[in-house]
């Protein structure tokens, strides 16, 4: 406290030292320029007078041309006055110095006036007359009175200070120093300790409220010693409930882990349903075809054997008949069967991809094609279609099925969204290199339907996000689609799209996807 006191007490000295010395010292610097310039002045006009008196003086002694009658003059005039430097008269009649005081002319000291003036005579100018005076004296008589002043100052300065730093002192800075070694006392946990009183003025009223705070720290100690026999059993209440709690979040982010699993299965599921659907569409017409022709052909075999155990006879041309429709309806089963055996075939590598999610290495292409002749049962009997441009040799490391599930997600999307309400419409599936990235490929699937707004633009990947709400949509078809390519796959997928405008599904996918690890149980 003695430090912070004393520093105190040298700001406010300072302060005040300041406080009065500065403007006194800048009156005494105008004071001083002023009385220069008062002095200067009054030497200008004392020279000049003084030469016109000594003009007229030395108008006899010249015309007389009597330099001894000239001297005393001057010399009298001269004499005591330290204001006097030089005198010179001059014959008009031959411009030479007539008289010269002091004889040997010293160097002009400063602020030294020389006036010159003619000596005439009767209207004559008889010669002429130069006088040098300095004001030097008058100088050092005003700097003189400007220091006297500055003492007296300084001394008022330093009594008036003395009187203030005591009366600071008795005031200000000793009642500070008990309230601040109170506060000390208070921050080191003496509460008990009552406050000084301090008077009626502020700092009184700091240490008042000072007290006033002491006293309401000791209440609220108080309150804080009566709740701390209960401040255990609440907190080892509140650490159960949060125990509790905890447990029930996290048996409810398995349950959300689990049902996750589940609607994802579910929805991959329903996507082979679909499949199965298609294919199913698809074999009907190819069986259909062997069916009547296995009937036909059993129809005509029937009437061979009947005409064979009736014991008619066999005409050429009937057994010919026979042979040719026998013929004909061999290559009609045979291209039948063939058909429904390739279908049978790639829906088989296609349900084996998408329920497996096994990795293997294949040509995009020829996976597109395979996942199309799933899809396009469902574009048949509607007035929308399906094109292509697949680029060839494009070969992946990845995951076909869950590629085929991405895609037809996509094309049924565009059937049930984009198409709905439209006389026509068409998807197209395209896939190439990219050119800045070669181990990438681009995969797109573009439709010329009603495009989307930008609000669901931007909400297109949102887990149970749908427009057709209530109507069949779970909202989970693209959120899965997202999903896969860009934790499955390692790619990304981005959408453009616009009102009337269609809309833009590109998927970017490396040629090798990442590894999967598993996931625990």
């Amino acid at each position: 406290m003695l430090k912070f006191t004393t520093s105190l007490s040298w700001a406010v000295s300072l302060a005040l030292l300041l406080g009065l010395l500065g403007p006194a010292a800048l009156m005494l610097a105008l004071e001083q320029q002023r009385a220069r310039e008062v002095a200067l002045t009054s030497l200008k006009g004392q020279v000049k007078r003084s030469a016109e008196v000594l003009s007229l003086s030395m108008v006899e002694p010249l015309w007389q041309v009597s330099p001894e009658l000239a001297m005393p003059i001057l010399e009298a005039t001269f004499k005591g006055d330290p204001r006097f430097v030089e005198v010179e008269v001059y014959d008009a009649s031959n411009n030479q110095p007539f008289i010269r005081l002091p004889r040997t002319k010293p160097a002009h000291p400063p602020q030294s006036f020389t006036e010159t003036i003619a000596i005439t005579r009767e209207t004559r100018e008889i010669g002429r007359l130069s006088l040098t005076l300095t004001g030097q004296a008058l100088l050092k008589s005003a700097e003189q009175d400007l220091r006297n002043q500055a003492a007296r100052t300084i001394a008022l300065a330093a009594v008036s200070m003395l009187v203030i730093t005591g009366l600071l002192r008795s005031r200000v800075l000793k009642p500070m120093e008990r309230l601040s070694n109170a506060a000390t006392a208070l921050g080191q946990g003496h509460l008990n300790r009552p406050l000084p009183k301090a008077g009626t003025d502020e700092i009184g009223k700091v240490s008042l409220a000072m007290e006033q705070m002491r006293i309401a720290l000791l209440e609220a100690f108080e309150r804080l010693r009566q709740h701390a026999s209960t401040l255990e059993a609440q907190v080892a209440q509140r650490t159960y409930e949060l125990t509790h709690s905890n447990d029930e979040l996290k048996q409810a982010l398995d349950k959300l882990k689990t049902a996750q699993r589940e609607l994802v299965e579910s929805e991959k599921l329903a996507s082979l349903g679909r499949l199965v659907a298609g294919v199913a569409h698809e074999l009907n017409t190819p069986l259909g075809n062997a069916l009547t022709v296995v009937s036909a052909l059993d129809d005509r075999w029937g009437e061979l054997s009947t005409m064979m155990t009736s014991g008619q006879p066999l005409r050429k041309s009937v057994l010919e008949a026979l042979v040719a429709d026998t013929r004909r309806g061999q290559d009609i089963l045979i291209r039948n069967v063939r058909k429904a055996a390739d279908l049978v075939r790639d829906f088989k590598q296609v349900a084996v991809d998408q329920t497996s999610d096994a990795r293997r290495e294949f040509d995009l292409a020829q996976v597109v094609n395979d996942v199309l002749v799933m899809v396009e049962p469902r574009y048949k009997n509607t007035p929308y279609n399906i094109a292509t441009d697949l680029a060839p040799n494009l070969k992946l490391n990845s995951y076909p099925g869950a590629l085929g599930q991405v895609l037809t997600n996509l094309l049924i999307n565009a059937l049930v969204h984009a198409f709905e309400g439209r006389s026509d419409g068409t998807a197209t599936v395209s896939t190439r290199a990219c050119i800045n990235a070669p181990a990438w490929v681009e995969l797109t699937v573009r439709d010329n339907g009603s495009g989307m707004p930008e609000d669901v633009r931007r909400r297109v990947f949102d887990p149970f996000f749908t427009t057709k709400l209530g109507r069949g949509g779970t909202g989970l078809g693209m959120h899965i689609v997202h999903t896969i390519v860009t934790q499955m796959l390692g790619g990304t997928i981005d959408v453009t799209s616009a009102p009337a405008q269609g809309t833009l599904m590109t998927l970017r996918l490396p040629c090798v996807a990442p590894e999967r690890h598993a996931e625990p149980a």
